[in-house]
């Protein structure tokens, strides 16, 4: 029996946004993150392991806040205590990143609880019977973050559409590749160097997020 038997429809379909400190150092962050905003994107993580634990406290109130102005959800990677500190709306977890029962335990039923699954069905399956509220599958494509994650196929994504929660899609998806994943019926694209790689976030989060129509997915 699932765990977590609270409705998952405050996780939004659309354009889920992640952030990284290569690409946005803090001085470029907010202005980054709020353009992908304007441009659309409904869900946004923030990713940011080498930074200091008050740098990260900083960046996370200050994307909460932006978060909240523009009805987006604000997801912590990887830091429980960070999420609850600042009350974001959830966490993500990488496959090896903690016990997916626990993390759930401690953030309660009211959080969202995220976790990549790169091509693993079965570890989907078994994450969503422990209380996680979206699974995430790729890389999909050649990624310049994370080269060497496990490939997952598109046949695999349109598999995992019918697992009992939303799913998102990540790896690689720039404005170019999208049209690809058009009736994979995933909830979501994750996009990181795709989105703030580009000169103008605004425009590039405007082309992804007219891929989503308003309770549909691509």
């Amino acid at each position: 029996m699932k765990i977590n038997s609270k409705s998952v429809t405050n996780f939004p379909s659309g354009l889920y946004a992640i952030t990284d400190p290569q690409l946005l150092p803090s001085e470029t962050l907010l202005p980054a993150v709020e353009s992908a905003l304007k441009g659309g994107a409904r869900t946004i993580q923030y990713r940011d392991k080498p930074a200091s634990s008050i740098e990260r406290l900083t960046n996370a109130q200050n994307l909460r806040d932006l978060c909240s102005h523009y009805n987006a959800r604000f997801i912590i990677n990887d830091d429980i205590e960070l999420c609850l500190r600042i009350k974001a709306d959830g966490v993500h977890l990488g496959k090896t990143d903690g016990d997916i029962i626990e993390a759930r335990s401690k953030l309660g039923v009211d959080k969202i609880l995220g976790v990549t699954c790169h091509n693993d069905l079965i570890y989907a399956q078994n994450c969503i019977e422990q209380g996680v509220d979206y699974c995430a599958f790729g890389r999909l494509f050649p990624s310049k973050t994370k080269a060497n994650a496990p490939q997952c196929s598109i046949e695999v994504l349109k598999q995992a559409a019918k697992l009992p929660c939303p799913t998102v899609a990540i790896g690689g998806i720039t404005i170019k590749n999208i049209r690809s994943l058009i009736n994979t019926k995933t909830n979501s694209i994750a996009v990181i160097h795709g989105l703030f790689g580009q000169t103008d976030i605004e425009a590039t989060a405007k082309i992804f997020s007219s891929f989503f129509k308003q309770s549909t997915t691509i």
